[in-house]
């Protein structure tokens, strides 16, 4: 199957639209794990239990798992060995270089790793991005709109030199609808915190995939954004939330907390919707 069937497939077995994001802070792992990437590797391993049949996509965020340097790296490869085959797993990494650089990190991230997707900056063309796309059961989800704060300080700025009413955002919207079949599954992320940008973002490119992430500690309009992503075409989406559902228990019985803060926003996600 493709990513996007992939995607949509365990959003229908799942009833879900939830991607889960797997970002572990030693400070905040449940002391009775241990530490170091032993307790990483434990503490994603009982999410992932706790949640394969409320999540529609996982994803581990590269930043977390490179400050364990070498374990660190060991402790993503486990990580991604313990998602199911039937969920996606996309990694968070915002690659983005020349063609032989980019072939390096598809090879790495795609081959040698297994993910299904990646997030990618399109700031240096689509040459940058070919060699990630070239993989045609897989996924490169490229920036749009970001969800922190300062985001806007690029990707808000007008095209004077071509198009004065469009940012540089729906630029990238525009530009991967065009790329999507041409170098293979494109997807766009927006963030949640930005729900008129990711309405405008979804009617530029209606048939991607969107991996949305934004909502739980960033304050993201859950609603306005459900709302935005499905209005205006047919292409999958995956709202992602991290700390909310990853440190929402303590203690011995953490993953009860964990799995009862996934389904309330499964289905917080899923009334939104209808």
């Amino acid at each position: 199957m493709t990513f996007t069937e992939r995607l949509q497939h365990a959003s229908q077995t799942n009833n879900s639209l939830l991607c889960i994001g797997l970002d572990p802070d030693p400070a905040r792992i449940p002391a009775h794990l241990g530490s170091g990437a032993h307790a990483i590797v434990a503490f994603n391993k009982a999410i992932i239990r706790a949640t394969q049949d409320i999540a529609c996509a996982y994803k581990p965020n590269l930043g977390f798992y490179m400050a364990y340097g070498h374990d660190g790296i060991r402790a993503l490869q486990e990580t991604r060995r313990a998602i199911p085959d039937h969920i996606p797993a996309i990694l968070d990494a915002k690659v983005g270089d020349i063609d032989v650089t980019s072939n390096g990190y598809a090879q790495g991230y795609f081959g040698e790793m297994g993910f299904d997707a990646v997030t990618a900056q399109p700031y240096l063309g689509v040459d940058g991005l070919e060699p990630l796309l070239s993989w045609e059961d897989r996924c490169v989800f490229i920036l749009a709109k970001t969800s922190n704060p300062g985001s806007g300080d690029l990707q808000d700025l007008k095209l004077a030199s071509t198009d004065p009413e469009r940012t540089v955002y729906e630029h990238v919207a525009s530009r991967t609808a065009e790329w999507q079949g041409r170098f293979g599954t494109c997807g766009l992320v927006a963030g949640a915190t930005y729900p008129q940008e990711v309405e405008s973002i979804r009617a530029l490119a209606p048939d991607v995939p969107m991996l949305i992430p934004g909502v739980g500690s960033q304050g993201g309009n859950l609603e306005a954004t459900v709302k935005a992503a499905i209005g205006h075409g047919s292409g999958p989406i995956a709202i992602n939330a991290s700390r909310s559902i990853i440190y929402a228990g303590e203690g011995m019985d953490y993953i009860e907390a964990v799995r009862a803060a996934a389904l309330e926003l499964r289905d917080q996600i899923n009334a939104a919707r209808a």
